[in-house]
Formats: structure tokens, C-alpha cells, sequence
């Protein structure tokens, strides 16, 4: 249900004549994603996709088209945003912000193969080298991936559940926020931050395009890499969680060293990095715990029970499993 905001034929039609890209033959709604509205389009000339932004504003998505165009600059595969007639990447319909892109051939691959996954870690590493040290105006438009803007998320989070468990809940985030160690000396540039099969573009057999930079944001380079190794067991989940107990394992590096040796081969880590992967673990952890915060008692929940986990092994012994 990734539609929203239904666009009939005569919309589409008047959008279009804003772009000297042919008239409409039809459009398709895209089912894919879940918060902004996508349509596949084809015209007489080409095929597009037009993404209307439900949540985000102007200048959020116009720091989304800057980035876009200058990983274009940089012969990055991502799609191509496309100006209108009046010189503009974006334009507005009932008070929201919407852009057409080029249409890139090429499949989602929900199971993919080891050699696409390679694929896709080498990307990511690209994608890093490229932006690391980013630097935009519009950045503050972005939900940046930082410890003040946790904080800020999670006391907007618990103030909205309104509950003795949110606040609770509440006291335990800040304390685990209070713990990690993520010295500024830690390289930052922007992440993708949504790797879902979705978001990813093969064609036969080869990576196509990255697409869908909704999240991306000004953050520490590794957070992407925390985000493809998983060093817990598929059995151990959101649902399967509550079946473990503290004395189980449900740690398996083999996936995660895996990850981390691709993704070093083209762009290696530094001694800080990899010191404090241990760290940004935890931080995407409590990311995540920021989308389910009504989710679960404040005793024991599946972020928590992660973070645990992670503590019980320890940081020099997370180390010594990927690098040692």
C-alpha cells in the first residue's frame, strides 16, 4: 500500500505539460514502498516515475535531487531526476512536492544471490567514498542520524504514547544513548539508510541502480555497514524474540565478517572505525527501537533484549569476531 494520494489521468496530463516529455499513455500506480506515492508513467517519447513526497518538505527534498544530481556527476547508478519546462527539479501539487524521474530497466530482487549482494556492498562502499565529507545548507532539512535527534525522536515518542511504560522507556533510551562512544573524529558523509530489496535494481544479474534516497541523511559512514552485516541469528527476530533467554546464542558473524571484508575492499576502515563499530551497532539498534517505541514493556522488549546481547559480548570480543 504505497499509494496515498490517487492521480487520475487528467493530474498526470497537467503535471506533464509543465515538461516537454511527450503526452501520457498510461500510468501505474507502484505498490512497492510504504510512505511516499510513486506512479510508473509512459509516454510517447519515454518512461518515467513520478514520486509526489507525502511527508517531506520542499527543501528536504530538494537536499534529496542536489545529492542525486551530484552522484550523477559522479557516474553513480542512481535515476535521474528531470526538469521542467521553468528550469525547475521540483514541482508542487496541493501544497506538496513532487519529482519526475527517469525510469531505470531492471528487477527487485528479493532473495538475492551472493554475487548480487557483493554487487550491492561494493555500492554502498562507493557511495560512501563519494559522499563522505558532503556538505549541504539543506542538511537540516533531513532527519540526520545523530544522538541529539534520537534523544529529540524518543521524547516526542514517549510524550505521544503518553504511558508509564513510554516514559520508563523513555529513561532507559537516554541511558543507552548516554553510553555510546562515537567521537566526532568518526567519519560522516551521507547514507542511504534503506537498503530494502525494493530500493535495489538488478538486470540480468547485474547491479543496475540504487534508487529511493528518501532517507539518506548527514551521518557516520559505518551506519550503513552496521545496517547490511546482522550478526544475529535469522531465528532471532521481532516475533521469535521472547522464545531466547540470556544465556542463549544468537550471535553469527559469519554473514557479518563477510560484509565487512567486501564492503573494506574498497573502502577500508580506519583503527577508530572499526573500534567503534561495536557502538554504531547499538545506534542503529536504537534507531530502529525509535519507529516501535509503543512496541513491547520496558522490562524486556526486542531492542532491548539486543542491546543485551551486545553488552554480555562485549565490545572487544564484537571486535575480535570481525577483525581478530
Amino acid at each position: 500500500m504505497a499509494v496515498k494520494t490517487n492521480f487520475s489521468s487528467n493530474n498526470l496530463k497537467d503535471i506533464l505539460c509543465n515538461y516537454n516529455l511527450g503526452e501520457l499513455v498510461f500510468s501505474n500506480p507502484i505498490t512497492k514502498g510504504t510512505v511516499q506515492t510513486n506512479f510508473f508513467i509512459k509516454t510517447t517519447t519515454r518512461k518515467l516515475v513520478f514520486r509526489y513526497y507525502e511527508n517531506r518538505t520542499k527543501e528536504s527534498v530538494l537536499f534529496e535531487i542536489n545529492l542525486i544530481n551530484y552522484l550523477q556527476e559522479k557516474k553513480y547508478p542512481c535515476p535521474t531526476p528531470l526538469c521542467n519546462n521553468y528550469g525547475h527539479f521540483i514541482g508542487i501539487y496541493d501544497d506538496k512536492p513532487y519529482v519526475l524521474f527517469s525510469f531505470i530497466e531492471g528487477e527487485h530482487i528479493e532473495n538475492p544471490t551472493n554475487n548480487q549482494k557483493k554487487q550491492l556492498i561494493r555500492k554502498v562502499a562507493e557511495l560512501h567514498n563519494i559522499t563522505k565529507g558532503f556538505k549541504s545548507d539543506l542538511s537540516q532539512y533531513r532527519l540526520n542520524y545523530n544522538v541529539e535527534q534520537c534523544e529529540k525522536l524518543a521524547k516526542e515518542s514517549a510524550e505521544k504514547i503518553n504511558t508509564f511504560n513510554s516514559q520508563e522507556k523513555l529513561k532507559w533510551y537516554i541511558y543507552q544513548l548516554n553510553q555510546l562512544a562515537l567521537p566526532s573524529s568518526l567519519p560522516k558523509g551521507i547514507c542511504h539508510s534503506d537498503f530494502h530489496f525494493s530500493n535495489v535494481l538488478f538486470h540480468n544479474d547485474e547491479f543496475k541502480a540504487l534508487i529511493d534516497f528518501d532517507d539518506a541523511n548527514y551521518t557516520f559512514l559505518t551506519f550503513d555497514l552496521v545496517c547490511m552485516m546482522e550478526p544475529f541469528k535469522s531465528t532471532f527476530d521481532w516475533d521469535t524474540w521472547d522464545k531466547f533467554s540470556l544465556e542463549d546464542d544468537v550471535f553469527d558473524f559469519s554473514k557479518a565478517k563477510k560484509v565487512v571484508l567486501e564492503y573494506s575492499q574498497y573502502r577500508p576502515l580506519n583503527e577508530f572505525e572499526k573500534i567503534h563499530l561495536f557502538d554504531l551497532m547499538k545506534f542503529g539498534i536504537l534507531i530502529d527501537c525509535i519507529w516501535y517505541f509503543e512496541r513491547g514493556k520496558v522490562n524486556d522488549f526486542f531492542e532491548k533484549r539486543k542491546i543485551d546481547y551486545l553488552d554480555k559480548l562485549g565490545r572487544e570480543n564484537f571486535y575480535q569476531e570481525l577483525f581478530g
